[in-house]
């Protein structure tokens, strides 16, 4: 015989509102690979981007025999989150490796032009030190039509940029070229951005250049040179329209700035006296922007901090790029590569490659918001202005509920469920959906709050409780 211990919503309730103003403190730590997971011996080269359905995707090197660099044989796989990063999907394939010089790597992500589209951008091939002009590491192109979930066939761009077969006389003579992993630029014209770290000749050193596209990726053009002596480079648009490149280098950071969107650069790069880093892959993105409806202007970069790959740390700026007053360490131990993401709720998401003790590396997703991040000092409180607090409006069922609930969302963008102790338990998206069906079999019993927002700053509220069932 089953018998239902029912938890009472107002035994729990004065907790559950109590608690709420505790998630100040948000932060969350989820593995997503590691070493072995899969039959594959290494994971690295973190990407990461918000979809524009609110989902989470991220791409990752599958190193299959070792952990070194093409031309090992190496897999491009995918995961998609829609909690908030809580929880992922299994891996899927976006490019399949096939053998030693046969393999895949260092993808970078974008928004395309498209409803639902993202664009990928990766190599493959004998590697950056191996190729040549005549066998180059080759160019790739890939789509996804419906947030993440899928992806077209990869498609070889490399012409557009190097080799004996580009289209500009110039670089036929190039030896190699490969992305920056981490994120792309969809800029305000449209125009899709990524950069590309290019061999011009013999020596082993690299310049940087954008390689863009204003018809969606059909066809690319290649900048101005960017930098020379730089590495993995990533770009992100300010307010004013130009595009600002940060640059890997030792010691401080480098950038350059382009103030025609990205075809030609400033003669020469400067140096960030305030981001302190190893030669290491790093992220910068928008964070907010007054004219998006945010108070300030933000941006985040990420990176390691100090002389070596250690202490990954997110900075931020509030001039567009000119000083990074503020940091915070992440990974308090040995970590390299890292992509930053911005989610619905407005927290910060960080993928990043760690290994506390110094081996070979774990990909970990950091969920954490600007108040943690500035220790108190920062909040987009005052960025989205609620206008109504509509309490007890949003219609939940069946309450008490034991497997799964249903919330009618009449609008909304977003929705939050907190637990008992004012953590956040749940996040996801309800754009386009006259209701969401949200599974609660892994929550323990008690009561929860739930809000929703809308694309006007209102937020609506709702309460229920799982039931706890004893046998």
């Amino acid at each position: 015989m089953i018998k239902k211990l029912k938890i009472t919503l107002m035994m729990l309730l004065a907790m559950v509102l109590s608690a709420s103003a505790q998630n100040d403190t948000l932060f969350t730590r989820t593995e997503i690979y590691h070493p072995g997971d899969y039959g594959s011996v290494a994971y690295r080269i973190p990407a990461a981007i918000t979809a524009k359905d609110g989902s989470i995707v991220i791409v990752t090197d599958k190193r299959k025999n070792n952990d070194g660099d093409l031309p090992q044989d190496i897999d491009i796989i995918c995961n998609r989150s829609t909690d908030g990063g809580f929880t992922w999907s299994e891996p899927y394939t976006i490019a399949q490796g096939t053998g030693y010089n046969h393999g895949f790597g260092d993808c970078a992500l974008a928004w395309s032009n498209d409803d639902n589209g993202l664009i990928a951008v990766f190599v493959g091939g004998p590697g950056l030190w191996n190729s040549t002009s005549s066998n180059p590491i080759r160019s790739y192109k890939s789509y996804s039509y419906d947030n993440g979930r899928t992806w077209t066939e990869p498609e070889d761009i490399t012409h557009f940029i190097f080799g004996d077969d580009c289209i500009i006389p110039e670089h036929q003579t190039w030896r190699a070229s490969f992305f920056g992993s981490g994120n792309g630029l969809l800029t305000s014209t449209g125009r899709i951005m990524f950069v590309a770290a290019i061999r011009e000749g013999a020596a082993q050193s690299l310049n940087n250049y954008a390689v863009y596209s204003d018809d969606n990726g059909v066809t690319w053009q290649v900048s101005g040179r960017a930098s020379v002596g730089g590495d993995e480079a990533k770009v992100t648009e300010l307010v004013d329209g130009r595009i600002l490149m940060s640059i890997r280098h030792s010691g401080h950071r480098w950038y350059n700035i382009s103030e025609d969107g990205g075809q030609t650069w400033m003669p020469n790069t400067s140096t960030w006296n305030d981001i302190a880093a190893p030669a290491c892959n790093g992220d910068i993105i928008r964070y907010t922007s007054v004219e998006q409806g945010g108070n300030k202007n933000r941006l985040l970069h990420s990176v390691p901090y100090g002389n070596s790959r250690t202490h990954v740390t997110v900075y931020v700026s509030y001039d567009e790029g000119e000083t990074w007053p503020v940091k915070k360490t992440v990974v308090p131990y040995s970590s390299a590569y890292s992509s930053l993401c911005v989610l619905d709720d407005g927290t910060i998401g960080l993928y990043v490659e760690e290994s506390p003790t110094n081996t070979l590396y774990t990909t970990v997703f950091y969920n954490f918001n600007i108040e943690w991040l500035t220790d108190g000092a920062d909040s987009l409180e005052d960025d989205a202005i609620i206008e109504n607090t509509d309490t007890d409006s949003l219609k939940i069922y069946p309450n008490p509920a034991v497997s799964s609930i249903k919330i009618e969302t009449d609008g909304c963008r977003k929705i939050k469920i907190y637990n008992a102790q004012g953590q956040t338990v749940k996040k996801m998206s309800a754009k386009n959906q006259a209701s969401v069906e949200v599974d609660i079999t892994k929550l323990p019993a008690g009561a929860y709050i739930v809000e929703a927002y809308d694309y006007s700053g209102n937020v609506k509220t709702g309460k229920f409780v799982k039931e706890l069932i004893l046998y």
